[in-house]
């Protein structure tokens, strides 16, 4: 039986809960909420499936082993005693991250990380590279835990989004807003400022049962334990045929169709609509009520906020008056722009990490 290791998926502060309910549905054991991510057991088999299948995941983290170390001695002696290659290919470039030190007699991040890199690369014989596998090192009360970057490149870059609008939403964070609005695939999502379309196909893809880690790699390939871990677990067609149209819309041309572009390549074409067209003209769809969902400009990311209050009004005034039964999402940095709305929002979520800005996302019941 393969040994079970910590693994740690990272997510914005404040989406903890959040990442954590996505991976407890998705069977993952042990699955424990932690500051800047979540914590659960597993072996490699779990990191392969966490980073093809958790939708809200920034990261995948292995935590593959530590030792004590009072001095750099200790540290260069105990580093290179430690079993590289059973995780480590000595043909796969590496590079080594000391991420902290904290009340600990080895103090000098530089120094550690020199001994560590000289431990793997004379041992095990892999060689240095600014683009290897990141191995992060913590030292905390005198003790070196080491884990490997599974992941590689983001998660949120799925390898589908080739055209991105202005301040795009990061998949990992749309796909858990629209977890914390309860959708399920189940319905109709609409975002009437779609910009390179990611609410609108997430959404199509939950529908889909796609995987959102399908169409890219990782650096769990890079690694000795590849081949075995990812082996089967691929699935690259959709599972189910969403019963419903997903719909987005926006005023700049170029951006709309960059979304479509970007459907086409997730595989959900055919279950999506992008219109341009501005607020104003947005009309219901057809079919049962859903989610409406948007990222709309908030000042700090796109615009001023005078004139912004003003789009907001509109865009309130068009859901209340033609979207009886559907339920609303705002993401935004702005309370005051959430409340020119004048839509019955509910009380806020948790400040949620976004660049350099702190969002929430704002959200009603179904609109009488």
């Amino acid at each position: 039986m393969e040994p079970e290791f910590e693994i740690f998926l990272a997510c914005a502060p404040g989406l903890e809960p959040l990442l954590a309910a996505e991976a407890g549905g998705l069977g993952f054991a042990g699955v424990t909420p932690q500051a800047g991510g979540v914590s659960l057991r597993g072996g490699w088999r779990e990191v392969a499936r966490a980073n093809l299948e958790l939708r809200g995941a920034a990261r995948v983290l292995a935590r593959i082993g530590g030792f004590p170390a009072l001095h750099l001695a200790q540290l260069d002696k105990r580093a290179r005693k430690f079993p590289w290659g059973e995780v480590l290919r000595p043909d796969m470039p590496v590079r080594v991250e000391v991420v902290t030190s904290r009340r600990s007699k080895i103090y000098h991040a530089g120094a550690a990380k020199e001994r560590i890199e000289r431990a793997i690369t004379e041992e095990l014989g892999a060689p240095l590279a600014d683009d290897g596998v990141r191995i992060l090192a913590r030292i905390d009360d005198n003790v070196v835990t080491f884990s490997v970057d599974t992941s590689g490149e983001p998660l949120h870059r799925r390898g589908h989004k080739q055209a991105v609008g202005k301040a795009p939403m990061r998949e990992t964070l749309a796909a858990l807003f629209l977890r914390a609005c309860g959708y399920d695939g189940s319905g109709p999502v609409l975002d009437p400022m779609c910009g390179s379309g990611t609410f609108v196909i997430e959404a199509a893809e939950i529908a889909a049962g796609l995987q959102p880690g399908r169409g890219r790699g990782f650096d769990l390939e890079r690694l000795a334990v590849a081949e075995a871990a990812l082996d089967g677990l691929r699935r690259p067609a959709p599972q189910q045929v969403p019963g419903v149209v997903f719909h987005g819309s926006d005023r700049d041309q170029g951006a709309v169709r960059g979304a479509d572009d970007n459907a086409a390549r997730a595989g959900v074409q055919d279950w999506c609509r992008f219109a341009c067209q501005p607020v104003s003209a947005l009309e219901r769809p057809e079919g049962p009520p859903g989610l409406v969902m948007v990222n709309p400009p908030y000042g700090a990311r796109i615009g001023e906020k005078g004139p912004l209050a003003g789009l907001h009004a509109a865009l309130g005034q068009v859901l209340r008056e033609k979207f009886r039964g559907w339920r609303v999402g705002i993401v935004t940095s702005e309370q005051g722009l959430a409340k020119a709305t004048g839509l019955p929002f509910q009380p806020p979520g948790p400040h949620v990490a976004y660049g350099s800005l702190k969002v929430r996302l704002w959200q009603t019941g179904p609109l009488r």
